[in-house]
């Protein structure tokens, strides 16, 4: 059997998932994986490597990992390896044109519903809008961001018991299984690619600081929904005290009150009101301190609130 030969990038959990269903098939053969450099994380500022490095060290791949593609020699390094196509995954990086005419083909795979959602954070916008469902897009690599053909979809709902980092693990089953089952027929002929429908594109670039922060004015599904699609990265915040107080995971309540109000406090909960309805708080962060449980908060930083105070000032 004749293998196709891939260079495979990618970056986060989300790729690492894709790139073991690709090793698990023998249709392909993986030249070469690509994904961005080792970065400091943590507090400890300890040099981590991403998830598809692990993956692809752990298959003793060769790995690259070029700050900046274009112009680089590695670059000019995959370009020789002779490789049939790319497959691309949460890479993190434009890929120069001069390196995708080098090769066959080459795809995406995309967490969102094309022509919605084109750019880096496509999970964290379809929870914060309230979307009902996320999904796949296979699509075909061009200059332009997330805007070639599409190979295939695949979709999946969202609950209100997901986040950012369930949406993330679903969804990277779902882009490996759609992959593996449409590529085939893809590379063959059989499965026709189909344009993208611009008047139709929305786009999710990356979440910015001043995103985080909760808008207490905001309805209490708008805000819960803000909540989820923060968790677990970055994190949504409000103030507390004029500190920046981290709120990880909420819950929708009943209640009513001025928007960032506390509107009711007992040892195991904590409710604030919203323009609409009322949320209540189940994992927080105080400055200085570590995440925890409402009620460790309720029973430390937290005694001194009452009924009556604010968040958000």
């Amino acid at each position: 059997m004749t293998q196709t030969k891939l260079i495979f990038m990618g970056t986060p959990d989300f790729s690492a998932t894709v790139l073991k269903g690709i090793l698990a098939d023998d249709s392909y053969q993986v030249l070469a994986v690509v994904t961005q450099p080792d970065r400091a994380v943590g507090r400890k500022k300890e040099i981590k490597m991403t998830p598809v490095k692990e993956v692809a060290l752990e298959h003793q791949l060769p790995v690259y990992q070029p700050e900046k593609l274009s112009g680089s020699q590695e670059m000019e390094d995959l370009m020789a390896l002779g490789a049939d196509g790319i497959v691309t995954a949460a890479f993190g990086q434009f890929l120069p044109m001069k390196l995708i005419n080098s090769v066959d083909f080459a795809v995406n795979v995309h967490a969102s519903l094309l022509p919605k959602y084109r750019g880096g954070a496509p999970i964290h916008y379809a929870i914060i809008n309230g979307e009902e469902e996320a999904g796949v897009t296979i699509m075909e690599m061009v200059q332009k961001m997330d805007a070639g053909d599409m190979v295939a979809k695949a979709s999946t709902p969202i609950t209100d018991e997901d986040n950012v980092g369930t949406m993330f693990e679903k969804l990277a089953i779902v882009g490996r299984d759609l992959l593996l089952e449409t590529l085939p027929g893809y590379l063959s002929g059989d499965i026709k690619p189909e344009p993208q429908d611009e008047s139709q594109a929305t786009f999710s670039p990356n979440i910015s600081p001043d995103q985080e922060r909760i808008d207490w004015n905001k309805s209490a599904r708008e805000v819960f929904n803000h909540i989820r699609g923060m968790y677990p990265w970055p994190v949504a915040h409000t103030l507390l005290d004029g500190n920046r107080f981290k709120i990880y995971e909420a819950q929708l309540a009943e209640g009513q009150g001025q928007p960032g109000q506390i509107i009711e406090k007992t040892k195991k909960s904590l409710l604030v009101a919203t323009g609409s309805g009322a949320i209540s708080l189940k994992t927080v962060q105080p400055a200085g301190k570590p995440r925890m449980a409402i009620t460790d908060f309720l029973n430390g930083v937290g005694r001194t609130l009452e009924v009556g105070d604010f968040l958000g000032k």
